[in-house]
This record gives C-alpha cells, sequence and structure tokens, in this order.
C-alpha cells in the first residue's frame, strides 16, 4: 500500500470518527435535556406530594368503620 493510498484511508477514517463523534454527542445532549426535563417533574410531583400530605391524613384516635 503506497503512501498516499495509506493517507486518504487515515483521512477517510479519520471523517468517519468525527461524524461518529458528532452523533454520539448530539444523542448526549438529547438525554442530558430530556434528564432534565424529568428531574424538573419529579421535583414538581415531590412538592405536589408534600402539598397534599396534609388533607388525607387519617387521625390516630379514629376508630376503624363498623365492617372491620
Amino acid at each position: 500500500m503506497s503512501m498516499e493510498e495509506r493517507v486518504t484511508e487515515l483521512e477517510s477514517r479519520l471523517t468517519f470518527q468525527d461524524d461518529t463523534i458528532q452523533a454520539l454527542n448530539d444523542v448526549l445532549v438529547a438525554q442530558q435535556r430530556e434528564l432534565e426535563r424529568l428531574q424538573l417533574q419529579v421535583e414538581a410531583l415531590a412538592k405536589r406530594q408534600e402539598e397534599a400530605g396534609g388533607q388525607f391524613e387519617v387521625a390516630e384516635d379514629e376508630t376503624p368503620p363498623p365492617h372491620y
């Protein structure tokens, strides 16, 4: 294999690797955005759960209904 062929092959591989790295980076950025969105949703749900927690508490001294 001549030096020119080897250089051409290496340039081709480098171009392919650059494209692959860019594609992986794009996927990583999309996943990070999705992760941040999901974290915000979990925080909002946790806050709603805390706010709603007091509404459904059962009194300790309350006797169970007769069918128990």
